[in-house]
């Protein structure tokens, strides 16, 4: 497949993967993406995981067509991408190593050497020429790990963009780009919402066409909305108006709370309401949810004086993300001494700018007409509310 005249993908489709970083459901597969820029001198950007290495170093041959590659480019030192280094240093032996320092010590970690004598170590605004594709280096420190450099080909306006701008599924999947992408970003990227900001701010002052990632297709066409995608999911923005209501429920009761919650909202207007039981649906879904949608609403058990194991689970991949800029609500179930709310609103004690409604319900085992009131409220309290 031609990016370019002179940029060929050379990575592969794994469709045999079921967890990726061993926690995400891909049942779409991977790509692992490679490329080569053919000029006077010729690069390969990144390798491939290390299951697929005869298939990749097949395509590498293949696109060369005999000639041996003069450089071998390495962004992001995550195994995924950086496995077969060792493979085609032995395949090529004449070719040089081009990442950053980081890397460099981290392929020593990896392989047992840092290639000193083979390699060209780059930074911030580093260059390299092929002949008429003239490389610029761009240092991305914890995009999402802390040696990560993207790579620009001034001359056909290549913006090689390692992790970002990458998705779930093998590139022979046919599925919209926004969902698997933003699933990817919040789940593996979006803790580090500012340094992404920072690569965005670089990038606004190049003029790029296209964009390569190391997951995913690769991006020619209506730039602005994956850009503008990046840019609401790194500030951490709302995305789109909407209540998300996650819940755990043990004999029913929560639930039945919560369906009635959602009926109340969808009568009432509200032109979304995503509704996730925490202990049956992803959890990763359930974390890009609760980024995607400006308000939250959790409705969980006390449980061991504590809150039930899914829902400390949610939060934890919440905080953890740097959730911030929305509207949370609680819901509790206690038969006795209930904990719930207040353990959900601590778990969110370091989280900055988050609103927390009024209305808290309060839930003894079953429904009853107090509570109902309480859950009555707290949807005229979110439908009147703004997202932030």
């Amino acid at each position: 497949m031609f990016v370019t005249d002179d940029i060929e993908y050379v990575g592969v489709n794994d469709k045999t993967i079921d967890l990726f970083e061993g926690q995400y459901v891909v049942p779409n597969g991977m790509a692992y993406n490679s490329y080569v820029i053919l000029d006077r001198k010729t690069a390969v950007m990144d390798t491939v995981d290390a299951r697929f290495a005869s298939e990749w170093l097949g395509n590498v041959s293949r696109v060369l067509s005999g000639k041996s590659p003069d450089y071998l480019i390495v962004q992001h030192m995550e195994p995924d991408h950086s496995a077969n280094v060792v493979e085609f240093m032995n395949t090529y032996p004449n070719a040089t190593i081009v990442s950053s320092l980081k890397a460099f010590n981290m392929m020593k970690n990896f392989f047992d050497t840092d290639f000193a004598d083979r390699r060209i170590v780059v930074g911030e605004g580093d260059t390299l020429s092929l002949g008429a594709h003239n490389l610029t280096f761009v240092t991305a420190p914890m995009v999402h790990w802390p040696e990560v450099i993207v790579t620009y080909d001034s001359k056909d306006k290549v913006l090689f963009s390692a992790d970002g701008f990458g998705k779930f599924g093998a590139l022979d999947t046919d599925e919209d780009w926004a969902c698997e992408a933003r699933r990817y970003y919040i789940g593996i990227v979006g803790k580090y919402g500012a340094q992404v900001q920072t690569l965005l701010k670089k990038a606004a002052a190049l003029d790029i066409s296209i964009i390569c990632p190391l997951h995913g297709p690769v991006l020619s066409e209506n730039l602005g909305y994956y850009i503008n995608l990046y840019d609401i999911w790194s500030s951490y923005s709302v995305e789109s108006e909407g209540i998300m209501i996650a819940y755990t429920s043990v004999y029913g009761h929560t639930a039945k709370a919560v369906e009635f919650l959602a009926d109340k909202l969808r009568a009432d207007g509200c032109p979304k309401v995503v509704v996730t039981d925490l202990a049956r649906d992803d959890m990763a879904e359930a974390v890009e949810d609760a980024f995607r949608y400006g308000k939250l609403v959790l409705a969980t058990t006390t449980y061991n004086a504590e809150i039930f194991p899914f829902m400390r689970e949610f939060i934890n991949n919440l905080t953890e993300r740097n959730y911030q800029n929305r509207t949370v609500a609680f819901i509790e179930n206690g038969s006795w001494a209930p904990m719930a709310a207040k353990v959900m609103k601590e778990m969110f004690a370091n989280s900055k700018n988050l609103t927390f409604a009024e209305n808290v319900v309060h839930i003894k085992s079953a429904l009853n007409d107090e509570s109902k009131e309480q859950i009555i409220k707290l949807a005229e309290e979110l439908r009147g509310s703004k997202s932030k």
